[in-house]
């Protein structure tokens, strides 16, 4: 056992960033600071935290699990969102992509997992709308699901795809506004950020009245990045943690996905536009994006939902006219929110033991006031 750790994590005991006077940028932040202060989307999580000790290939131990995100509270397939997706590396799985490059929707809740069970996911979700529509693969064409991962095999059981149908359904049917859990949660469970223990973070902007008021929230499933790296509000926090406990090993620089949520009535193309600038956020954590690292965005808007039945031949100038003042200002308010995502998946992340005794480490918060401290941020606190 690790001193004064329980065995397995908690959730809630840990701050967020702005916990300690960290403040991220200059646009001020939605109600709950999460991608769920735009209106109607929903975050839910399943996570399974099983076993100890070595690892028995297909049995555990289990350290993963899975978190859906639902744009409206709606019927998904019938009231599909506007949406896209963008490759910043293509080392994973995003599926249904070429779909959604076409038509420019997404359909469904948007799934994050890890990387084996991607297909035992997107079957959940299948069963799933099955079972929300008598004329799904009938009477209209069936859903194509949004599954995306990032890889825990470093403290989680893979191979053994633990993540079932049930856990799914729970997640998709536990999805709630409001504040969202982050940390070693959900898909996020098994997840390493900087060498530090990772998983799901989020953040939010709004913008100001005169451009608006328009809210973009992100979410993050974080598991990247070399400790060295590591910056925080510009500081090199990994630099000077770089031997704070034994360095972990693995083989690529991991993985992470950003997932874009705004009311703003824009376009599929914007979206990739807006989508593209979360690479400035995460390169502001101090990522360059590993050469084996799978590195997606998606985004999408909840104010232009398509109808699958639509019978309409008009079109519609709502989208946001693409003023410089405000596209601007919808790019900085992805980049400060996925910035301050990463962070909050790093300080609420609690530490972790997973398969052969691994440990990572939660990023120490005492230690990292200090080195903010020293760096001029007197702003900095513990709580």
């Amino acid at each position: 056992m690790i001193p004064g750790m329980s065995e397995f994590p908690t959730f809630g005991n840990r701050p967020r960033a702005r916990d300690l006077g960290i403040t991220i940028g200059t646009l001020r932040t939605g109600e709950h600071n999460a991608l769920t202060d735009v209106r109607g989307v929903r975050v839910g999580h399943s996570t399974i935290i099983q076993g100890k000790g070595a690892l028995v290939p297909n049995e555990g131990p289990i350290r993963t699990g899975v978190t859906a995100i639902l744009p409206h509270a709606g019927d998904l397939f019938l009231e599909k969102v506007t949406g896209a997706v963008v490759r910043i590396n293509g080392f994973g799985e995003v599926t249904n992509t070429q779909q959604v490059d076409e038509m420019g929707v997404l359909e469904g809740p948007l799934l994050i997992t890890n990387t084996m069970n991607v297909p035992r996911v997107a079957d959940a979700v299948m069963d799933w709308a099955f079972d929300h529509s008598a004329a799904m693969g009938i009477t209209t064409w069936g859903i194509s699901p949004i599954v995306t991962e990032t890889s825990d095999s470093y403290l989680n059981d893979i191979r053994g795809r633990h993540v079932t149908k049930a856990h799914v359904y729970e997640a998709i049917e536990n999805a709630r506004e409001g504040i969202v859990t982050e940390g070693a949660v959900g898909g996020g469970t098994g997840m390493v950020c900087y060498e530090f223990k990772g998983g799901i973070g989020t953040s939010s902007r709004v913008l100001p009245d005169e451009l608006g008021r328009y809210t973009v929230g992100v979410l993050v499933q974080s598991n990247f990045g070399s400790r060295r790296k590591l910056r925080i509000d510009g500081v090199p926090v990994g630099r000077e943690l770089i031997d704070y406990d034994e360095r972990i090993k693995r083989d690529s620089q991991g993985s992470v996905i950003v997932v874009i949520a705004t009311d703003a009535p824009m376009t599929s193309r914007q979206l990739k536009r807006l989508g593209t600038r979360a690479t400035f956020g995460l390169a502001r954590t101090g990522t360059q994006g590993g050469n084996t690292s799978g590195d997606f965005a998606i985004a999408f808007s909840t104010t232009r939902n398509r109808p699958h039945h639509s019978t309409s031949h008009t079109l519609t100038l709502d989208q946001v006219v693409e003023d410089t003042q405000l596209i601007n200002t919808l790019f900085d308010a992805v980049v400060e929110a996925t910035e301050e995502a990463v962070l909050n998946s790093l300080f609420k992340a609690e530490t972790m033991i997973g398969r052969d005794n691994r440990v990572i480490y939660a990023l120490p918060i005492q230690e990292t006031v200090e080195i903010m401290n020293r760096y001029g941020h007197s702003q900095v606190h513990l709580p």
